[in-house]
């Protein structure tokens, strides 16, 4: 199976996104919606029992629940060769967290350490021979790109198929963030809840 950890996308924030997904030369094929994701790690083809391992170390997370927003539009090159366009993740010290936590269980379980440093990002599209001249126009008319705060309550394991025209992910099993304990107290002076 060919699995990564990421972070679901909640529909609006999904739609958000759509006004990026055009005018980019060279980009035929947008991510669709329902892909769009914000990635913890990729960890590739796994068989079943190594799965299994990733699965329960994955379970032992405890991290707690954050705010995340989407913020501005980049890309990742090699050369002259744009490999993929963006939208940026606000700095937050708390998805670091979870990163790390995530990486340090998928080594626990027995895979190799990524070794890559962590660069939260929404891919949008991976354009073939969009020349650089265009990549910063649309970068530039961009710029200004951000969507609201969103709450991040879980994070899952998904596997990922190679369809006809894209990927197709499946959700394999959440993993419930927890609602910091100040927040319990908050909700409970207020005499609401969470």
């Amino acid at each position: 199976m060919r699995l990564f950890v990421a972070l679901a996308l909640p529909d609006n924030i999904r739609w958000q996104l759509r006004v990026l997904s055009g005018g980019l030369v060279g980009a035929n094929r947008w991510v669709p919606p329902e892909n769009l994701h914000i990635t913890l790690r990729f960890l590739g083809e796994v068989d079943g029992r190594d799965a299994h391992y990733v699965d329960a170390a994955l379970a032992g997370i405890r991290a707690p629940r954050f705010s995340l927003r989407l913020k501005g539009v980049d890309a990742f090159t090699s050369g002259q060769r744009v490999k993929a366009v963006y939208a940026g993740v606000e700095k937050q010290p708390a998805l670091q967290h979870l990163h790390d936590k995530v990486e340090s269980a998928v080594v626990r379980a027995g895979l190799a350490p990524d070794g890559q440093k962590y660069t939260p990002h929404v891919t949008l599209t991976r354009p073939k021979d969009t020349p650089l001249n265009k990549l910063q126009h649309y970068l530039a008319e961009h710029s200004l790109f951000k969507t609201e705060p969103f709450e991040v309550t879980h994070f899952t394991l998904y596997s990922s198929e190679m369809g006809s025209e894209q990927s197709v992910y499946t959700a394999l099993r959440s993993y419930a963030l927890s609602v910091p304990a100040g927040a319990i107290e908050a909700a409970a002076e207020r005499g609401g809840t969470l």
